[in-house]
């Protein structure tokens, strides 16, 4: 009996001994790991849930965004050929310059308060990029309406914080085309279910600036 006591005795401290160290290596080590979590930057703790909350955030804004931002895109030509509202004039000439290149401008914006953005075509001859016939298409019952047109070249149209904005090239006798006496620029806005003209006023390319390109209200 004294004997198995014997030879027990130092198995049972060493193993006693080999739990102490691993008690102590896993204080250290845990001890190790709270204090670099608490430096702020340099644990898994502090940049995790940052980048998983980015994360989430951007992949639930995407959809929001592209839905806002990103128009339906038309057909321009087919648009304004099928328009019976357009001239036969500028259907005639409404052809591809290079290839299968047209000449048409289009824009996309809000002008008329509607449920989707509406389109502002603007047709140009190929030669001199001189406009022939401006058009505001609007979304209803699922279909683009013509409810605005404009064919008196040379003549151009865009959307200025939700106003439109028709530019009228004016010529003189002897201008080039590409250098004219001037310009007549008409803003309209939206009032229930049509374009009412708010302001027009006249640009002389040969005065000084701002001499005569003060805009006077539209009476009516």
């Amino acid at each position: 009996m004294r004997g198995g006591l014997t030879e027990a005795g130092p198995t049972a401290a060493r193993g006693s001994l080999q739990a102490v160290i691993t008690a102590a290596a896993v204080l250290a080590a845990l001890a190790l790991f709270t204090s670099a979590c608490a430096t702020g930057g340099t644990g898994a703790r502090d940049e995790g849930p940052a980048h998983s909350d980015a994360a989430a955030g951007a992949a639930t804004a995407s959809p929001s965004a592209a839905s806002t931002d990103t128009p339906d895109r038309v057909d321009a030509v087919r648009l304004v050929k099928e328009d019976p509202a357009v001239s036969a004039e500028v259907k005639r000439g409404l052809k591809p310059c290079v290839g299968d290149e047209y000449p048409v401008d289009v824009s996309y914006g809000d002008l008329t308060d509607g449920s989707r953005s509406d389109v502002v075509v603007n047709v140009l001859t190929c030669g001199d990029a001189v406009g022939v016939g401006s058009y505001v298409y609007r979304r209803e019952d699922g279909r683009y309406e013509n409810v605005f047109r404009t064919e008196e070249p040379p003549v151009y149209a865009e959307i200025d914080r939700g106003d439109l904005v028709v530019t009228k090239q004016v010529y003189e006798k002897g201008d080039p085309v590409s250098s004219p006496s001037g310009e007549n620029v008409i803003t309209y806005r939206w009032a229930d279910d049509r374009f009412v003209k708010e302001y027009s006023w006249h640009n002389d390319y040969s005065s000084v600036v701002g001499e005569d390109a003060s805009p006077e209200p539209e009476d009516g």
